[in-house]
């Protein structure tokens, strides 16, 4: 019997309801996978957890799914906002691909004065988001905002959410495991600015932490800080 596959879908999910997925779901399905009529793929949808499906329906361009039974229950998840500098194109995709597997729930592109590029491709993000959390088993897809400002980003932050942000070069305490809601702040590469780093010690929110004796590449802080935070549900 054919490895059973997971695809993110749009629809509600009920017993023997029928979903057609995208076309490049259908693509990866058939021309990439190889699957046809009555082999099993698992679903999820974000909120009604994990189900089994056969494809009912299989041609060109299009592929549809009878649901069957529910395999998983939606089950709750950490609850971590990652906001991090925008980095060059593969190192982003890297931070949200990975981070994904890691289990954050929202990631917060930002544009610090040292950021060395102000723009992405949200949909391909959103993309690469679906992805890792197919291939990770989780039930979830992380929210990808659309980039903002540094100050904005403190501005709008919910003050009942502890933000933890990850500072080179001081004596401070370590990254400690938090269940959530939390948040992480991970700078660009060269670190934040002297103005930045005034605006964070004005938040009443902001706990200024470590991430170690190293100075870290911006995107190895990322996954380092969210796997010390959920360090009790790793591994």
């Amino acid at each position: 019997m054919a490895t059973s596959l997971r695809l993110f879908v749009e629809a509600a999910l009920t017993p023997a309801i029928e979903v057609a997925v995208t076309a490049s779901q259908a693509h990866y399905l058939t021309r990439v996978m190889r699957r046809t009529s009555g082999d099993r793929v698992l679903v999820f949808n974000g909120h009604d957890g994990e189900w089994q499906a056969r494809i009912a329906m299989s041609g060109r361009d299009s592929v549809t799914l009878l649901i069957n039974a529910q395999s998983r229950a939606q089950a709750t998840e950490p609850d971590i906002w990652l906001a991090f500098a925008l980095l060059k194109r593969d190192a982003t995709d890297l931070v949200v691909q990975k981070a994904t597997e890691l289990g954050a729930s929202a990631l917060l592109p930002l544009i610090t004065d040292r950021t060395i590029t102000h723009r992405i491709n949200e949909t391909r993000l959103r993309a690469i988001a679906v992805e890792a959390a197919e291939q990770s088993e989780r039930l979830t897809v992380p929210i990808v905002h659309p980039p903002r400002r540094f100050a904005d980003l403190l501005g709008d932050w919910p003050p009942e959410r502890p933000l933890f942000a990850a500072v080179e070069r001081e004596t401070l305490r370590g990254v400690q495991p938090m269940a959530g809601p939390v948040g992480l702040l991970v700078g660009p590469e060269g670190g934040f600015a002297l103005a930045e780093l005034d605006a964070l010690g004005r938040c009443p929110f902001v706990t200024r932490v470590s991430l170690g004796t190293r100075i870290l590449r911006a995107e190895t802080a990322c996954l380092a800080g969210l796997a010390l935070l959920q360090a009790p549900r790793c591994g």
